[in-house]
């Protein structure tokens, strides 16, 4: 194989609890991670020198870049060099809670494995993932599941939201370091998991039940973000939630021109929106 394009889809958090702190500094959380259909695209192709191409300028002139650095890991793991023309088409929002750069690094690994016919276990793999970032492990079978631990503890969740999903980014990047050093107050586990019944969401019990311990630091310091979880319950949201360690804020609605209607509303203010209708039999 010379050549080959991968997708990188986004995820949303369906809920975000801290738990504690660890001793290696990272925090034990529980969350349930719930794929989008929007996706990076990825292109992997073998030439005679390395080059790194992508339509954002942060990440191109960023050597540590995570897709950069899942190759390097590949490289040293097997002793030799993995030259090719690696492309990124950036469509998820940076810094904005959607899994933008894990989701890149799992297809990077998985891109260069089937690409130079790579052979890696599948533990060894997860490894390497998490070394990479918390999120990544996720993204290497990105389906609905519960997580634990960092977050690459995952438990495999048979649901799927028919409803409409609606992201709103205001265009602002979170950084995510910044975000857990600012978390104070922890909370005991609550076991998300068991929140999913019978393949669906009582939505008004997941309302009282589920929350994101980061809304708490995000929205005193960027109250666009707190406005655009309010009007999402003003407009008919079912549930609103900001994801990861924001800046998106998601909401599910069981009327799609409801959510077409504020998907209008938060264009005009230019502000980055993605509409994932959902049908019964989709």
């Amino acid at each position: 194989m010379e050549k080959l394009e991968v997708k990188s889809p986004a995820k949303i958090n369906l809920g975000l609890n801290i738990i504690s702190k660890r001793a290696d500094r990272f925090h034990n959380l529980e969350t349930i991670f719930y794929p989008l259909k929007i996706y990076d695209i990825l292109t992997f192709e073998k030439s005679k020198k390395d080059k790194f191409l992508s339509d954002d300028e942060h990440l191109r002139l960023n050597s540590s870049n995570l897709i950069l650095r899942a190759k390097q890991i590949l490289e040293e793991l097997y002793g030799i060099k993995f030259t090719c023309k690696i492309s990124l088409d950036k469509n998820i929002p940076i810094g904005a809670g959607l899994g933008g750069g894990s989701s890149n690094a799992a297809s990077a690994l998985l891109g260069l494995m089937k690409l130079f016919n790579l052979k890696i276990e599948a533990d060894i793999l997860r490894k390497i993932a998490l070394e990479l970032g918390s999120d990544v492990p996720f993204f290497l079978n990105p389906v609905p599941s519960y997580a634990e631990s960092r977050g690459e503890k995952l438990t495999l969740l048979n649901f799927k939201i028919f409803e409409n999903i609606l992201i709103v980014n205001p265009r602002i990047n979170i950084s995510t370091k910044w975000a857990f050093s600012k978390i104070k107050t922890l909370n005991s586990q609550s076991n998300y998991a068991q929140l999913i019944v019978s393949n669906s969401f009582d939505y008004n019990s997941l309302r009282d039940l589920l929350s994101n311990d980061f809304e708490d630091i995000v929205f005193p310091l960027h109250p666009a973000i707190k406005n655009i979880k309010e009007k999402m319950y003003a407009g008919g949201a079912e549930l609103s939630l900001m994801t990861g360690t924001g800046s998106t804020v998601f909401g599910i609605f069981k009327e799609l021109e409801q959510a077409k209607s504020l998907q209008e509303f938060f264009v005009a203010k230019k502000y980055f929106t993605f509409l994932e209708p959902q049908l019964p039999d989709g």
